[in-house]
């Protein structure tokens, strides 16, 4: 099935001969009919991956052996044509599927779907916010205001201050509407973050992620969400490229292997969400600090950023598949990640009585934290202080060239 926004072109392949089926109209009663009146538990339909492939897969599951889903950008790569309809790509995907050769897409189950649209949810509402405060930000530059004094310039400082300033009278109440609208979106994110908060908090794997320092509640739902199963991934590496953080590699006949920027193919979501959490990480003392430190010394703060992300994620990968939480975690800060999720899924506050955070609150606990961590900071920097980069392997030929006169 060739699915667009209101049709999906359908043909059906059988011992090698293709029959065009027509079209069907992509609203749920019309499929669930020609589901029924068409299709039996002996046929496989294949669907390209795109927004509505979910509820595609949901309405015919009930009626036919498999539903498969196939990546579209590696379809594209293995069947380029230069005459394209929507029959051909119907064909394609159906003779690729018969010859074994189709690039399957794995479909998550019910609850990790519905947690990925929380998370996007989420980013949507964020990007608005950050749209409209730029947006203000523009209108005091062009009237030459002066930066705000204070540090939000959206918090109760910062609005009386800039309640104060003079501007044309269309100027004020594009302001005043784009921060009431701020307002508005406010409330909107703090509905979804309850509701993403009561899901993980139900979620053991999130709560695990949590206890890797750069790692809070919406780093460790969207990576969660991305994975899914991550016994799907056979080898860290598998994870690393999921998320597009593989470097990119050249190499063509004897030459040597050259290595580029990262891919940034898969979940760009959750890969945004590591760096940021790779950021994060190299503020906090332990291993990772003491990896991106090496890293930035050769490479710079960015790059070692994105290897931070990547180094992290192979820690997820191993942390999930063997249900263990991170070596170098800090208990009191994870119990403070802990009841700020509970906060923030609507949990009342128990004020005056000490509970699972308290410790937190204990200057000479957090500084014995930091004192282990940094044990673990320098243990790794003890174990590659030895370490020289190696450049790219020499072949028999690089070893020819160097031998001609």
């Amino acid at each position: 099935m060739d699915i667009h926004r209101v049709f999906a072109e359908v043909v059906a392949l059988l011992d090698g001969v293709v029959t065009r089926m027509g079209r069907v109209d992509m609203r749920r009663d019309r499929l669930e009919a020609f589901a029924r009146s068409t299709l039996t538990h002996d046929d496989h339909v294949v669907v390209e991956a795109t927004g509505n492939a979910a509820a595609v897969v949901e309405v015919l599951s009930a009626h036919v052996g498999r539903v498969v889903i196939a990546n579209p950008k590696q379809v594209r790569l293995i069947a380029d044509a230069k005459i394209k309809t929507d029959k051909i790509d119907a064909t394609v995907l159906a003779k690729l599927y018969a010859s074994g050769f189709l690039p399957e897409a794995w479909v998550p189950d019910a609850r990790t779907e519905a947690m990925r649209r929380q998370v996007t949810r989420r980013t949507q509402l964020v990007r608005q916010r950050t749209r409209l405060k730029n947006i203000v930000q523009s209108i005091l530059h062009a009237h030459l205001v002066p930066p705000c004094p204070h540090g939000d310039l959206f918090g109760k400082a910062g609005r009386g201050w800039l309640a104060a300033q003079s501007l044309p009278d269309d100027e004020r109440i594009a302001v005043e509407r784009h921060v009431r609208e701020l307002d508005r979106l406010g409330e909107e994110l703090s509905g979804v973050e309850r509701d993403i908060a009561r899901r993980a908090l139900e979620d053991a794997a999130v709560k695990r992620l949590m206890t890797v320092p750069g790692i809070d509640m919406v780093v460790a739902v969207g990576l969660a969400a991305a994975i899914g199963d991550v016994s799907r991934f056979a080898a860290p590496q598998r994870l690393v490229a999921y998320l597009g953080l593989n470097p990119s590699v050249h190499q063509s006949g004897d030459g040597p292997v050259r290595h580029g920027r990262i891919t940034k193919q898969g979940r760009g979501q959750a890969r945004g969400m590591l760096v940021e959490a790779a950021w994060a990480a190299a503020r906090s003392p332990g291993p990772l600090r003491a990896f991106f430190l090496r890293i930035s010394a050769r490479r710079g703060q960015h790059v070692a950023a994105v290897a931070t992300a990547r180094k992290i994620a192979i820690v997820v990968w191993h942390m999930l598949r063997d249900s263990k939480d991170y070596t170098w975690a800090r208990p009191a800060l994870h119990a403070k990640k802990l009841r700020d999720l509970q906060l923030r899924a609507g949990h009342q506050p128990r004020r005056g009585q000490r509970g699972t955070a308290h410790a937190y609150n204990q200057a000479a606990t957090r500084e014995a934290e930091r004192r282990q961590a940094a044990e673990g900071e320098a243990a790794y920097e003890r174990l590659t202080s030895g370490w020289q980069p190696t450049g790219p392997r020499r072949t028999r030929m690089d070893a020819a060239k160097e031998e001609r006169p």
